[in-house]
């Protein structure tokens, strides 16, 4: 595909698929080239440098966040929806979570997502610098569960480049966690759990630990209001 025939929305859309498939560690120009069809260079030619093009990637996945209307639906039902669509899009695209300490990512689509934040939180009540607050206390619980789920993607594909089984590379590595959890007795109790597997939580942690925040930014507002101020 000549670089004339390809557009910066194809682009995008490729490297979006590929660093779900592959992570960051997979995401180059040249395996991108391949995916499109077309020669490395022509897709420098219309993004300028892998470093840009993640970025723009990130940026399109922001953008599937879903926005809730606090007008509408009431703050505290626009705030979970909100921060429930950004959980899953950022387990959607684990690589995500990742890059965050390793690239530079604003574009329009997260400045969008920052912007109704913040209007969400204003509704509730909070003004200037506790909207900052309330959105950050949410958005940094949200963060942390995705990387649970991002850091097991990560193994596994790091598992799986050294070569062998993964299967039972996994399998290995679990035996040394298993060995050291076994040594402390509330860690040895909870060994045959789901939640006892890399990077897993118990189920329905999440939602339980959203609604706590939710929850302790109501009360916030309740004792402000009953103080008056």
């Amino acid at each position: 595909m000549a670089r004339e025939t390809l557009s910066r929305d194809q682009i995008v859309t490729a490297a979006l698929d590929l660093l779900d498939a592959e992570g960051l560690e997979g995401m180059n120009m040249r395996a991108l080239g391949k995916c499109l069809s077309s020669a490395a260079t022509a897709v420098y030619w219309h993004v300028g440098s892998r470093e840009s093009l993640i970025a723009l990637a990130a940026d399109r996945a922001w953008a599937e966040v879903e926005l809730p209307d606090p007008a509408g639906v009431g703050w505290r039902t626009a705030a979970c929806q909100m921060a429930t669509s950004e959980y899953a899009m950022l387990t959607r695209h684990p690589w995500l979570v990742q890059a965050f300490g390793s690239y530079q990512l604003y574009g329009p689509g997260k400045a969008r997502h920052d912007d109704h934040s913040l209007a969400v939180y204003e509704a509730a009540g909070f003004a200037g610098f506790e909207a900052d607050q309330a959105t950050s206390a949410v958005f940094t619980f949200v963060l942390g569960n995705a990387l649970g789920l991002a850091a097991t993607t990560s193994f596994t594909r790091k598992l799986g480049r050294d070569g062998g089984d993964v299967q039972a590379l996994m399998q290995a590595s679990r035996a040394e966690i298993v060995e050291v959890a076994a040594q402390f007795p509330r860690l040895r109790g909870r060994l045959e759990l789901p939640s006892a597997g890399y990077g897993a939580a118990p189920g329905g942690s999440f939602e339980f630990g959203l609604q706590a925040i939710l929850d302790g930014l109501e009360a916030r507002l309740a004792t402000r209001h009953q103080a008056g101020t």
